[in-house]
């Protein structure tokens, strides 16, 4: 999506002005009915339009698209403006950003997000508008007869964000470990997830599930080689039996006392 090229710009030329500049050398101007120092903003009425039909509209612009819109009342006698658009509307989002030149305050910029669909249940979009309007825009309301324009004029710049990209690293690692992997090698997730038990469970309970064929894999070696005594229960200490081979650590399991096995093959008690 890229905007009309202005024939009075010359090979290379880039838009790319400070908030002052567009508030002081083209906003105003517009708004006092003088020639801004080149025409390369159209006058659009942004509201009648989805943000995605405007960089049509747009006389310049890749990735940013500039206009000149008029601005009407969402009701008769208030100053809230009207932000409803085709399939969606513009919502205000953050706080607005006093714009200045030298010691004076000249204008306010607000940043608005577009969402389709309508009011409250909107669906947020990547579309972001910066409206630019002059301070004393708001000082003289135009309200004669029955009019609903706010502002005859403000300035938007109108962008849609662009979604969050990996960096050449983690591209390179994820990469790697695909490289490495055999189609028949299941991932870590997968083995992660073959191991996967209950976060709470009793020894009875295990027999209820699937995963009592990779236990001998979760368990110490000794620990699962060993009966389970259901008389005596954990106690969180490690002894020698007298049924055991010298030298043989037992653990105190009973039957039914709540265990719990980690996917790296420990219970705890």
């Amino acid at each position: 999506m890229v905007g009309r090229n202005s024939s009075d710009l010359p090979p290379g030329f880039r838009f790319h002005p400070t908030d002052e500049e567009l508030i002081m050398c083209y906003l105003r101007n517009q708004a006092n009915s003088r020639p801004c120092p080149v025409s390369i903003i159209p006058e659009v009425d942004i509201y009648k339009f989805d943000p995605w039909e405007l960089p049509e509209k747009a006389e310049i612009g890749e990735n940013e698209w500039y206009f000149f819109s008029p601005r009407d009342r969402k009701y008769p006698n208030g100053v809230r403006p009207n932000r409803a658009a085709v399939s969606g509307y513009w919502k205000a989002t953050g706080t607005d950003k006093d714009i200045y030149s030298g010691s004076k305050h000249v204008g306010v910029k607000k940043a608005l997000v577009f969402y389709k669909g309508k009011p409250p249940k909107g669906v947020k979009t990547d579309w972001i508008m910066h409206e630019y309007r002059l301070t004393e825009s708001r000082s003289h309301p135009n309200k004669q007869n029955g009019s609903m324009r706010l502002d005859d004029w403000v300035l938007c710049r109108i962008y849609k964000k662009k979604n969050p990209t990996r960096t050449p690293e983690q591209r390179s690692v994820e990469d790697s470990f695909v490289q490495t992997m055999t189609p028949n090698e299941p991932s870590d997730h997968q083995q992660l997830q073959a191991y996967k038990f209950p976060r709470t469970c009793s020894l009875t309970h295990l027999w209820e599930f699937d995963y009592m064929t990779s236990i001998s894999q979760l368990l110490d070696e000794n620990a699962y080689n060993l009966p389970f005594n259901n008389q005596e229960t954990i106690n969180g200490t490690r002894g020698t039996e007298k049924n055991q081979p010298a030298g043989t650590d037992a653990i105190k399991l009973e039957v039914n006392q709540p265990v719990f096995v980690n996917p790296y093959g420990n219970i705890m008690g």
